[in-house]
Order: structure tokens, then sequence, then C-alpha cells
């Protein structure tokens, strides 16, 4: 087990770029000194913020680059530029064993495919997927994938998507055998696509696994508490997680305008402060930041670019807990087993 994961960040990506990525390192260092960081970025623009947390700066060095990936910038070219700018050193401080974990607030496009290009594809992963934490009304969050990496994915996409996933939670949630759905129109056994339903034959035969395959979930279940894992191609995760944040700020706008309507809704928000101070932490999307690409042979983190301080020291914490959990590992392990049943006929259950 690594004692002190070292977090190669991007620190120009992001909608405000070196104030928050430094900021945020500076909190996640205070919640855990034994972390070590490498910040890659515009000196100029970075030493002033690392010299507003004295405490940081023992933690941390520095690598000059005056080069970053803008916002809008297409992958392809991303990755032509990818050895001098902030995001792609950053991913190869992974790829070259210099760090342990990339994190980045840019762009998710650039950053998928430079990190697919640099660290390649795990032995039996066909495509990475993108993870994330998703707050529901039960005890743990829930991990789903993919959420937007793979518009479209066969049988054999989600089934491995559904070993990678369970991996996360067990690393993150510390959730000994997840329960594991398949996203679908219903949850009849008849309804959905043919690549759901061969995916769900796949994962009910797989009892070996450490997961508890537990058939199809709605969109109005996800956030229930009744699943760990939800599984879903990119298309429909990325079209999900949106539909979801969109609710919560609309919920929470919408009982911002009641409570501000009259001078007794204003009375009844002073009684009902705790309890609404209670629901804003739970939607917050800075509590549950912290996108992970799975199934590549490294680790890299994709911080939310709207993401506050708070927000970008919990996507160091969730990296730092896949490191300390070789989470690579373990998907390697359970892929072998998967792999190896499926050789076999599924012999040996």
């Amino acid at each position: 087990m690594v004692a002190s994961p070292r977090i190669a960040i991007d620190a120009m990506g992001g909608d405000v770029g070196p104030a928050t990525m430094v900021a945020g390192a500076a909190i996640a260092r205070r919640r855990d000194s034994s972390l070590v960081f490498d910040l890659y970025g515009d000196e100029s623009l970075i030493g002033p913020e690392l010299a507003a947390h004295p405490g940081l700066a023992s933690a941390c060095t520095l690598h000059h680059t005056a080069d970053a990936i803008e916002a809008s910038e297409k992958p392809s070219r991303a990755i032509r530029r990818a050895k001098t700018t902030s995001m792609g050193m950053a991913i190869n401080a992974v790829k070259d064993g210099k760090a342990h974990a990339a994190l980045s607030g840019g762009n998710t496009g650039a950053l998928m495919a430079i990190a697919k290009l640099a660290l390649r594809t795990m032995a039996g992963i066909d495509r990475p997927a993108l993870s994330a934490l998703l707050p529901t009304l039960g005890d743990t969050d829930c991990v789903m994938l993919d959420l937007g990496a793979n518009t479209e994915c066969d049988a054999q996409n989600l089934v491995q998507f559904a070993v990678m996933g369970s991996a996360y939670a067990r690393t993150v949630l510390e959730i000994d055998r997840p329960r594991v759905k398949l996203l679908n129109i219903g949850t009849e056994e008849l309804k959905g696509t043919d690549e759901l339903k061969d995916a769900a034959a796949m994962l009910r035969e797989a009892d070996y696994l450490p997961l508890r395959f537990d058939g199809f979930t709605e969109g109005d279940k996800l956030s229930r508490g009744d699943v760990d894992v939800v599984v879903t191609d990119g298309f429909s995760g990325n079209i999900a997680l949106k539909t979801a944040e969109g609710t919560a700020r609309f919920v929470t706008d919408l009982l911002r305008r009641a409570f501000e309507s009259s001078l007794r809704s204003k009375a009844g928000f002073a009684l009902s402060r705790p309890a609404f101070r209670l629901l804003k932490v739970h939607l917050d999307p800075n509590n549950h930041n912290g996108a992970v690409f799975l199934g590549l042979n490294g680790l890299v983190v994709k911080s939310h670019g709207s993401a506050n301080p708070k927000g970008v020291a919990n996507a160091i914490r969730v990296a730092a807990s896949m490191v300390r959990n070789d989470i690579t590992d373990k998907i390697a392990e359970d892929l072998d087993n998967f792999r190896a049943h499926a050789f076999n006929g599924g012999e040996g259950k």
C-alpha cells in the first residue's frame, strides 16, 4: 500500500485555474498530511497562489509550462500538444511512474484522449469508462458509469464497466459485494436493447465475481439507495447525470424563490434553516466531485470545471483512496477471473 500518494495536478485546468486548484490541494493536504503534489502550469500564476498557502509549499514541486489545453480545444489537437501542456505533462508523469495519479479540471474530451493514448487500456478492457459518485437516499453514494466517454457500447463493454464499477465501489465506498444494475427503460427482463439483455445474461452467470447483479433500474430510481453501481453507455449516462444535476439546481432555486416570496415564507425559512442546510450539503456537487477514468494503465481523475476548492480537495481524496487501495490491481484480478470462467465455459462455479 502506498503511504504517501503523489498526485500530478494540471493547475491550469478548470474555470478558475491555479487559484482553485492550489487552494483545493491546500485543503486536501490539511486533511491528509501524507499527500504530495506535482503542480504543472504557468509558474507566474501558480507561484502567488502557493505563497498564499505556506503549509502547502513544502509538499509541492512546481513544473513550469506556459502551454495549456483550451476548454474548447479539439482532442485531436490536444493530443499533438500533449508533451508541452500542463494537462499532458501531468498525465505523462503517471505514465513515467513519477506520480501515482493525475488530476485535471480541464477539457474532458482532451483529457480522455491524452490519457488513453499515453496510458493505454488495461488487458481485457476494450474501452475505458468515466465513472463518478452520485448522492442517494441510502447510507452511501452510488457509482455510475459510463458518463460520456463512449456513446455506443456493446454487451461486452457493459460487462467490463460492471466489473470496473464494482472495483470502484469496493475501493471508495468500502462495499464488499456491491449491488449492480443496468440502466434501462424498465425493470422487466424483456425490456431494453439486445445489448442490455445480453449484458444482463452474462452478469447473471458471473456469480463468482465480487458483485451482486440485481437486474435493471430506471432513471427515476437512481437516487433511491437500492443500488451501488449503475451501468450504462456513455450517451445515456451523460444525459442522466446532467438531468440529475439540473434537477438538483431546479429544486434548490425553486425553494429559494419560494422562501423569498413573503415575510411569512422568510420566517418559515428561518425555522427550517438546519434542514435546508443539510439538503444543500447533500445536493452540492462539490461534495461528490471526482470522476475517474477506469480501465487505463494508470489513474486519472477529472474534477468538475466549476468545482470550488472544497470540490477539488474531494477529487484529490478520491484519487488518493484509489492509489492506496490499488484499484487498478483489483480491476485486473476481477477481469482475469471473468475471462478465465468465460474461457472454461463457467466451469468451477
